[in-house]
């Protein structure tokens, strides 16, 4: 009997320790529901990384624009984009890590039923802002791309969406973001709003500038539509380096700027000075010398080969600011608007100011930027080789020009400016494996898995290759 009360003494224990067994499964420490706004600072901050990322599996745009050229890897700087298909990953972090979180954020906060309704207005508008945003990174970088079947689950193959019909919509959403917002109103919190910090009027002026860069990338294309767009808007967009999308990265691990991460803390000793990039700086005489690059080991502003082996020890490399931690990033800044000014007033837009004017404004803003003073912009911006009455070649060839200089460290949007512009003309890599890339070609797994639909866009844009120009690359 003692032995039969022991082990339904046993048994009776054991049932009470195990009766709640799914409790084991509970992940205590992970959130079971994550804040819509912490979602959108994590799609900003994913987007801001890829843009401004120096790792060769993510953005090589840098070596595209003969900024900067490798030690010992060529694959990329000779446009193979194949080898460690860049196209995929890029493809991949907009779309998965950007634009999926955005979209979760927008549902969230839609579904929330302590935030009022006048209040989800200013949010909603600007997570499609920077949703705008980030699909015309993607289609000025593919061309035909899904849109309006992307980022739904159900939907295994989606189909791909004409270019032009993709960005006339983004402008569309744009234009009415940002007449919803009511400055008098909140935004996304001050913890979560990494680019503005609360700052509705900020974020207007963050749409109205969006809207004239995307209205001068169509101007070559539609330039009733581009002039229409940024006479409406310009007095409304940036009007000095307090208005920048300004991403602040921290010093200290994990929030570091990933050029850091890439370069430094990596121990990496495979990227330097471009010799194209470097060379016009030093004839030129430009004060953004020192604070671009810091000289090789012998105190030499040296450039290395694009596409070719170079010696770490005996080429410039990118200077001590810029492989800072804490070194911020820009996703929309003055000096741009103010290139985009200078063009505007050539291509006979009615905007305040002369073309001379705003390509003075931007060229200063960015030596100012980069820690250079007045008197360098001032003594810079008087070289005959610089001033714009005196400057060689036409409009497009002077800001063209310096806008490859002035948006340094800024390498999709600059990439999109030698598309469109057509200047400067770089010459060809090393071993260049394709003429100059106007886009990407698109990733291997919509190849291998969205068989039919990536032919119909393939066929629809002209042909799957780096040389297809898009719809707006009209020269």
């Amino acid at each position: 009997m003692k032995k039969l009360i022991i082990v339904s003494l046993a048994v009776l224990t054991l049932a009470s320790c195990t009766k709640d067994i799914e409790s084991y499964n509970e992940r205590t420490k992970s959130y079971s529901n994550v804040p819509a706004e912490a979602l959108f600072s994590n799609g900003v901050r994913n987007l801001t990384d890829a843009l401004t990322s120096a790792n060769v599996n993510v953005n090589v745009f840098r070596y595209t624009l003969q900024q900067w050229a490798a030690t010992t890897y060529q694959d990329e700087p000779n446009y193979d984009f194949i080898t460690r298909n860049i196209p995929q990953t890029w493809w991949r972090i907009l779309y998965r890590d950007v634009l999926t979180d955005l979209k979760e954020s927008a549902r969230l906060l839609q579904e929330d039923e302590t935030v009022t309704e006048a209040e989800k207005k200013n949010k909603l508008a600007i997570i499609d802002m920077m949703q705008v945003y980030t699909f015309t990174v993607l289609v000025n970088t593919y061309g035909n791309i899904p849109y309006t079947d992307a980022l739904d689950y159900n939907i295994l193959f989606p189909k791909y969406d004409d270019a032009k019909t993709v960005y006339d919509d983004l402008i569309t959403r744009l234009t009415a973001d940002v007449a919803a917002l009511d400055p008098a109103l909140p935004g996304i919190s001050d913890e979560q709003d990494l680019l503005y910090g609360g700052d509705v009027a900020g974020w207007k002026k963050f749409g109205n500038s969006l809207l004239i860069r995307m209205a001068m990338t169509i101007a070559d294309a539609d330039d009733a539509k581009a002039k229409s767009i940024v006479e409406s808007v310009n007095a409304n967009a940036f009007m000095s380096a307090d208005d920048n999308a300004k991403f602040a990265y921290l010093a200290a691990t994990p929030n570091t700027n990933p050029i850091w991460v890439d370069l430094v803390q990596s121990l990496r000793q495979d990227v330097v000075a471009g010799k194209p990039f470097i060379d016009k700086i030093k004839e030129m005489g430009d004060p953004r010398l020192s604070l671009y690059f810091r000289p090789n080991s012998d105190g030499v502003y040296v450039g290395g080969v694009v596409g070719a082996n170079n010696t770490f020890a005996t080429v410039a490399k990118p200077s001590e600011a810029m492989v800072a931690p804490d070194f911020p990033s820009l996703l929309l800044d003055y000096v741009e608007i103010e290139f985009f000014r200078a063009e505007a007033v050539e291509r006979g837009y009615a905007i305040d100011g002369t073309a001379a004017e705003h390509y003075e404004n931007a060229i200063r803003a960015s030596i100012l930027y980069w820690g250079g003073t007045e008197a360098e912009a001032d003594a810079y911006l008087a070289k005959p080789a610089v001033a714009y009455a005196s400057a060689t070649g036409t409009w497009k060839e002077k800001i063209g020009l310096q806008k490859w200089i002035g948006l340094y460290n800024r390498p999709f949007e600059e990439w999109t400016e030698i598309r469109r512009l057509d200047y400067p003309v770089l010459s060809e890599p090393a071993a260049a494996k394709s003429g100059f890339p106007v886009r990407l070609e698109y990733p291997q797994n919509e190849q291998q898995l969205n068989g039919p639909n990536y032919t119909s866009a393939s066929s629809a844009i002209g042909g799957d290759d780096v040389e297809t120009k898009l719809w707006w690359d009209k020269f």
